[in-house]
């Protein structure tokens, strides 16, 4: 009983704050090997690359090679693609207008360039705007 009574006030607590107050939540969507680092500016910025840092997810919908590539960029400079494999259900939710983050989940030195970044794609889930 007392248990379900905390809960009952920790709820009351995180729903009576402000919307800029709550805590934003994220489903991670996919966890994939970056595509192509090798033929993009991966090489170049490599060293100034940090697990976390956030992406940029570019929708190439007129790609000659793949309808549904996504670019991917940090700061600025295209370091390669989502797989494609691994494309069809972000590609999906870009076009639906569904905003999508991405960031840096893992970076590891070694030759095969499949494994020198890994990255995450999140959708970022919004706090409803209608609570007063």
């Amino acid at each position: 009983m007392f248990r379900l009574r905390g809960l009952i006030l920790i709820w009351l607590c995180l729903w009576a704050l402000p919307l800029h107050a709550q805590i934003a939540a994220r489903i991670l969507l996919q966890d994939s090997p970056l595509a192509g680092f090798q033929y993009h500016a991966g090489k170049q910025v490599w060293s100034q690359m940090q697990v976390g840092d956030a992406l940029t997810l570019i929708r190439e919908p007129d790609n000659s090679h793949d309808a549904k590539a996504i670019r991917i960029e940090w700061q600025g400079h295209t370091i390669g693609y989502v797989p494609r494999r691994d494309n069809a259900d972000a590609a999906r939710f870009m076009d639906s207008g569904q905003v999508l983050e991405a960031r840096i989940s893992r970076l590891a030195e070694g030759r095969d360039p499949w494994s020198r970044v890994r990255f995450e794609i999140l959708i970022p889930i919004q706090p409803r705007a209608d609570k007063p």
